[in-house]
């Protein structure tokens, strides 16, 4: 179909015109839909398409872009108007879906099995063996299952003909099934009447499906089998999706490092030790999976992963070496193949392709270059593997052909089919655009499950052939109708595969890499807080200096800037003590701000924080996400015009600081009372000790004049919120000593040294216990010590002055000792707890 922009109307410029002659259905389907969607006009539709964009960026939903650094964290976009499927097309979607499914699962086995295919000439080995996917490692793994390949999607297009064509078999590691959910859960939360009239299938039995699927290929076959999801980190294109699932489905996210094989088994390092993993759902490529025997130089594997696969002990989905079947080299052949294994023809029709392989084929793609899509017989994640002939100037098609000609068994030539458009609404027009839509099976009870609906993608560019997230398409939701009752507005049906699960349910756990993400998220998040109140209250007195009730008001700024430095340990900073940094301070603060590669820096800081959270996307609340999302934006803002004035600088702090705090404050209401909130907190703890401590060494130490000593007395309560507290308990000027009561002893004083740590202690307390036995744990020695040497410190001990040196010692070596003291906290958390470091053998010869 084609579709004209629309002002008033949708629907009459959606009947306008259509490429294809639409059955009685799909036409009375479509005037249903823009009925609703005339109903509620072209105002209300603007006003929902920035709600939806508002819910999916306040759940967090994003995708990044590869080799583009403001690509991280790209909001996800969805289109209001569907990608509809009626009832009849389906039918024959699905039947195909399932028949391909079945098809790629026995060529898959053939692969790594008898290789019948290739001894019988069905398929050139050349196909098999010059693919980068096919691991030699994979050959003749045993495995019982009828179903080999668990998960199985594709990527197809309507042509103006009306019928579906299959552009790629995806078999390594499917991903979009998350997208798909969260496209669902935004449609009917925010446009609930575009449902009207239409019966919408649900997605929920797909999930379903799916955990059934996951615990069968379990094992050993336990009760309640540990899966995981094994993701290459908060840096991938779809980590949102792998955090999503995790979260939704119930299963531990993972990365590389939390996983180890030890006896040839695959365990998982939680904070009570290790626990057998049983069931893998890798989103990482085949060949990184394993550093021992695949490619050594990965960091996101397991070393020995596949030894515990050959000996049983783990099931992976899908399993490794399945990418070699994601290879459009096999389209020219897969009739054939379906005949010789399913005695059958394909369901669903496969695009004309050429393998250059041959000598025939190779001079048809050579003589029609210019009309034809061409495809490496691999892909490669960070390099375009196919071009459109189309599109090359006369220089590149003599490049291609060169590149061909050297190769030719690489390549695969494909006809460059006549897409069909589909309505989309942006920016209040109903516009016509290409459509790409993704479906998932998932292997269940010997057959094939296929998802009731998909993931879609879309271009504006109707000559588009490449349409991926990637180059900045968007996504609708796809609907998927029928005659039979469907409800697809009650959010809860989506969720139904969680609250499905039996005896088979096994809860998540803490992996270490987890709860050293929400450790770091709690200290970043009090190191920014802290960095940014200091900051704000060093310009503040800066800019009143001139203004003080003292002469030398160039010692006292001097004095500030340089505790300023010695806090955030932006050095060399004020350090150097020059006359024109000192006059004219505005230009390194601007610095101390704003400049992210500047170590200790407020957006030094920030950057750490923000990596931190995402690592652990599944911990934050919408109202969380909505803060995190103010947070950013705010920032950018700043940072994009950094120095205005003395009074915009403080207005930045100021966001931050309160930002920070309702970041801060949503987490106390909304995380539950586990041991990821635990480390969340102690992170927090041990952060506000060192920066008090700190804070104290860079502005207490030394003596100065009494208006300056004086001063600098006043930074540190303000920059701690506790300068009322002070007045109140004490009523009196200010006195070294009690500020050390106040801010170091006071068990009462929520931002006290004794009162952060004693927190601590008992947070520390309550970790697993690594080892039997009653002795306490190294941290815990440590953090009753620090406790200690709190309790018995004397304030009027701590504010004797030096005469000699001119310094407060006494507290000098107090906090010294404090410092060091946390810092092993720190380190004996970290080792007992975010490594598991066991010493890995070699697991073979």
């Amino acid at each position: 179909m084609t579709f004209e922009p629309a002002q008033v109307s949708m629907e009459e410029s959606f009947f306008q015109q259509h490429y294809f002659d639409s059955d009685a259905e799909t036409l009375s389907q479509w005037k249903t839909f823009f009925h609703s969607f005339n109903q509620l006009g072209r105002e209300e539709m603007l006003s929902r398409s920035n709600d939806i964009a508002r819910f999916l960026k306040e759940n967090g939903v994003m995708y990044n872009v590869y080799g583009d650094p403001s690509g991280l964290h790209r909001t996800w976009n969805l289109d209001a108007v569907p990608f509809i499927i009626n009832k009849n097309e389906w039918r024959k979607i699905e039947a195909g879906l399932i028949q391909r499914a079945e098809l790629f699962n026995l060529i898959l086995k053939d692969v790594y099995g008898p290789q019948h295919l290739i001894k019988d000439g069905m398929v050139p080995m050349e196909i098999v063996y010059g693919h980068t996917g096919f691991l030699r490692e994979c050959c003749n793994i045993q495995y019982s299952d009828k179903h080999l390949l668990t998960i199985y999607s594709a990527d197809m297009v309507r042509g103006k003909d009306g019928n579906t064509w299959v552009l790629n078999d995806r078999t390594q590691a499917p991903s979009g099934f998350g997208y798909t959910l969260e496209n669902r859960m935004a449609m009917a939360r925010i446009v609930p009447e575009l449902f009207r009239g239409l019966k919408v299938r649900r997605l929920s039995p797909f999930f379903n499906a799916l955990r059934t699927a996951l615990n069968t290929m379990a094992p050993h076959q336990k009760g309640q089998p540990r899966i995981v999801i094994l993701t290459p980190g908060p840096s991938n294109e779809t980590f949102f999706e792998h955090a999503f699932l995790s979260t939704h489905l119930g299963f531990t996210l993972v990365q590389g490092d939390d996983l180890m094989v030890k006896d040839n088994f695959v365990w998982l390092k939680t904070l009570g030790g290790l626990e057998q993993v049983d069931v893998i759902i890798r989103r990482v490529d085949d060949i990184y999976c394993d550093p021992l025997e695949l490619k050594t130089d990965s960091q996101l594997g397991i070393p020995g992963l596949l030894q515990a696969v050959r000996c049983g002990n783990v099931r992976i989905a899908n399993p490794l070496g399945s990418s070699v079947v994601e290879n459009p080299a096999l389209n020219p052949f897969l009739h054939a193949i379906s005949r010789y294994f399913l005695s059958e023809d394909l369901k669903l029709p496969t695009i004309a392709s050429w393998w250059c392989g041959q000598p025939h084929e190779l001079q048809y793609v050579l003589d029609n270059l210019s009309s034809l899509v061409i495809k490496k017989i691999y892909r490669d994640p960070f390099v375009r593997t196919s071009v459109d002939g189309t599109m090359l100037s006369n220089k590149q098609l003599q490049e291609l052909k060169e590149q061909i000609t050297a190769q030719p068994h690489l390549y695969v030539g494909q006809e460059k089919i006549d897409i069909g458009s589909s309505p989309a609404w942006v920016k209040g027009q109903v516009l016509p655009c290409t459509a790409l839509f993704r479906s998932f099976a998932v292997s269940n009870n010997e057959t094939y499950t296929v998802m009731k609906g998909g993931l879609t993608r879309t271009s504006l560019n109707k000559e588009d052939m490449f349409i991926s997230n990637q180059t900045g398409s968007f996504s609708k939701d796809t609907w998927v109708l029928t005659d039979q009752e469907s409800n697809p507005l009650r959010i809860n049906t989506e969720y139904d595969f969680l609250y499905a699960q039996g005896d088979n349910y096994k809860s998540t756990v803490l992996s270490s890499r987890t709860a050293e993400n929400l450790f770091w998220v709690g200290r970043y998040a009090e190191r920014v807080l802290g960095n940014a109140r200091f900051i704000r209250t060093i310009m503040q007195y800066v800019e009143e200096a001139n203004n003080a009730f003292i002469d030398d008001d160039y010692r006292l700024k001097a004095s500030l800037l340089l505790s300023l430095t010695r806090y955030t340990h932006t050095y060399p900073g004020f350090e150097d003590n020059e006359d024109d940094k000192i006059n004219n301070p505005w230009k390194e603060l601007e610095s101390v701000l704003f400049d992210a590669k500047r170590i200790g820096s407020l957006a030094y800081n920030i950057s750490c924080f923000t990596k931190a959270v995402y690592a652990v996307t599944g911990y934050w609340s919408t109202d969380t996400w909505r803060v995190l999302h103010e947070m950013e934006d705010a920032w950018q803002q700043a940072s994009a015009v950094q120095y205005a004035g003395h009074y915009k600088m403080l207005d930045v702090a100021d966001d931050i600081i309160t930002l920070m705090m309702a970041f801060i404050s949503l987490n106390r209401e909304s995380i539950s009372r586990n041991q990821g909130w635990e480390l969340l907190d102690a992170g927090r703890k041990i952060e506000q000790s060192l920066s008090l401590t700190s804070m104290m060494q860079s502005a207490l130490l030394q003596k100065q004049d009494d208006a300056i000593e004086y001063i600098l007395q006043e930074v540190v309560l303000n920059s701690n919120e506790c300068m009322m507290n002070y007045r109140f308990k004490y009523r009196a000027s200010i006195k070294l000593p009690l500020i050390l009561e106040l801010m170091l002893l006071d068990a009462d004083n929520p931002r006290s040294l004794i009162y952060q740590v004693e927190r601590l202690k008992n947070y520390l307390s309550r970790l697993p216990k690594i080892y039997n036995g009653h002795s306490l744990m190294q941290h815990e020695k440590l953090s009753f010590e620090a406790y200690a040497e709190i309790k018995l410190a004397d304030k009027d001990h701590l504010s004797v002055l030096n005469d000699e040196t001119q310094h407060y010692r006494n507290l000098e070596n107090f906090l010294k000792n404090i410092n060091a003291l946390l810092y092993k906290v720190h380190n004996a958390v970290s080792i007992m707890y975010f490594k598991h470091a066991q010493t890995q053998k070699q697991l073979f010869h």
